[in-house]
């Protein structure tokens, strides 16, 4: 009888114990992470922010490099959006651009903390861990920071990630590309076998890999013979070596490029040798009127709005946050002059297909690896030094991307992808 008296004891203090924890706690411990990121569904324009709050408020923004970049101009100015939005004084945002990926990072970390700001948001990968250790340092100041891997598993209250679900953006891009290959199959430029694309990428991370096979999908799903080669440039950002992979796909074959660097290096290359163009980050059409066709970006502004939002109203921001198509975080531009009537359909259509839930990007009766379709695949969602798979992510018929973790985990080459 005092077993039994001593184990339900102990079960009401674990309830009661579990009743207690904050709400910043509660998201942070699943160790899997399934089901704990926070996608929002709506535009957040309608949200009320303390305005007291607001007016002391002060946030610091660390770039890896400066406008030069399309990737970090893209975070630059969706922070010049939210600051004239919310009518911010020049004082309360702090910019430290050209911030690498060293201990330089958590000196700039250190600096904007030491400075008053109350929220600090990095934009490169590689800038994680030492935002995670000036985190530590700082439990005052909220860290948030973009493309990461490991808030959810780091246990640092006010350490967050977050990212958006791109993948569909690159997908809707992809369909105009295939439409593209489609007409010059049609006007004889090329033959259906000849639908080689080229893709200019910067690591072979996650990330890239995801974005490129997104959009690959989206042009073979109206362009099935479509076939891409990948040539990877092992940085971020350089303009020469992106101009001169660009080239060498171009004169190796491929029809048609997009990227996933940050220079204007490739769609510059395709501008001058008049090859179709899909850029990324923004919209290149002033500068590659000729050959620019659609391009696909993350618009940051509706995450920082929620930051600010959240720490003015005095409310957990989330761990891992991944915006979308519904609230305005993945966007398309405007479409190249060369795009017809029909491919602008195809992408509405699809658009409304991927905001009802009705399409799903990685749907795997859509790509094989080794010819054989895949059922089952452990990601990286957790990661650690291994490197190893640990999370299921194949479900309902899809590789479910960004739903275990905000950032990217499809690392897959799949059929039809060439490294060169």
């Amino acid at each position: 009888m005092k077993k039994i008296l001593a184990l339900l004891l102990a079960l009401v203090m674990v309830l009661g114990l579990a009743a207690c924890a904050r709400p910043e706690t509660q998201t942070n411990t699943d160790p899997q992470n399934n089901g704990g990121v926070v996608t929002p569904d709506t535009p957040d324009e309608n949200v009320e922010i303390d305005q007291a709050k607001l007016a002391d408020l002060k946030i610091g923004f660390i770039f890896l490099h400066d406008e030069n970049s399309t990737y970090d101009l893209n975070f630059i100015k969706a922070a010049n959006e939210v600051k004239a939005a919310l009518n911010l004084k020049d004082e309360q945002v702090v910019m430290k651009k050209g911030i690498p990926e060293s201990s330089d990072c958590y000196e700039a970390a250190v600096e904007l903390a030491e400075g008053g700001c109350d929220i600090i948001f990095a934009d490169s990968f590689g800038h994680e861990d030492y935002m995670i250790q000036a985190a530590t340092e700082y439990p005052e100041v909220q860290f948030c920071h973009a493309t990461g891997t490991k808030a959810h598993t780091a246990g640092v209250s006010n350490f967050h990630n977050a990212f958006a679900s791109i993948y569909e953006g690159r997908y809707l891009a992809g369909i105009v590309a295939g439409f593209k290959l489609n007409e010059m199959i049609a006007s004889g430029k090329i033959t259906a076998q000849q639908a080689k694309i080229g893709y200019v990428g910067a690591m072979p991370y996650a990330e890239v890999k995801s974005g490129m096979t997104s959009f690959y999908l989206g042009a073979r799903s109206v362009c099935p013979t479509a076939t891409i080669d990948v040539k990877y440039t092992e940085s971020w950002y350089d303009e020469t070596k992106e101009m001169e992979y660009a080239n060498a796909l171009i004169n190796d074959g491929c029809v048609l490029i997009s990227q996933h660097a940050d220079s204007m290096g490739a769609p510059n290359a395709c501008e001058a040798a008049g090859v179709p163009n899909v850029a990324y980050n923004g919209s290149t059409n002033s500068a590659c009127p000729e050959t620019f066709l659609v391009s696909s970006r993350i618009n940051w502004a509706p995450y920082f709005k929620y930051i600010i939002a959240q720490v003015c109203n005095g409310e957990a921001i989330a761990t891992d946050w991944c915006g979308g198509l519904k609230n305005g975080s993945v966007e398309l531009s405007e479409f190249g002059k060369s795009v017809s009537e029909e491919a602008k359909q195809a992408v509405a259509e699809a658009k409304a297909k991927l905001e009802a839930g009705e399409l799903q990007v990685f749907a795997t009766s859509t790509w094989k690896k080794d010819g054989k379709e895949m059922t089952t695949y452990l990601a990286d969602v957790n990661t650690d030094e291994t490197w190893q798979g640990d999370t299921e992510v194949i479900e309902n018929g899809a590789f479910q991307e960004s739903k275990k973790r905000s950032a990217p985990y499809f690392d897959i080459d799949i059929d039809g992808v060439t490294t060169k």
